[in-house]
């Protein structure tokens, strides 16, 4: 087995491999791909909130009178 080991970035769904180590990859391969732990903004919707806020066209915010009415 051949294995080699490069940095790349992926662009629509592909990856390039480096033009020297393309002669010894001519038949199957099998790839493993790593990418660097970073942290998942998607899940974090406050902060996506935050970023992008909803523009909704009938929005009114609450009155103070409505936020601390209990009944």
């Amino acid at each position: 087995m051949y294995a080699v080991e490069f940095r790349t970035k992926m662009t629509d769904g592909i990856i390039r491999v480096p033009e020297k180590y393309r002669k010894k990859m001519r038949c199957s391969v099998k790839v493993i791909l790593l990418t660097e732990d970073t942290s998942d903004t998607s899940s974090d919707m406050i902060g996506e909130l935050l970023r992008h806020p909803l523009r909704l066209p009938d929005f009114r915010p609450f009155r103070r009178e409505e936020i601390y009415d209990r009944t």
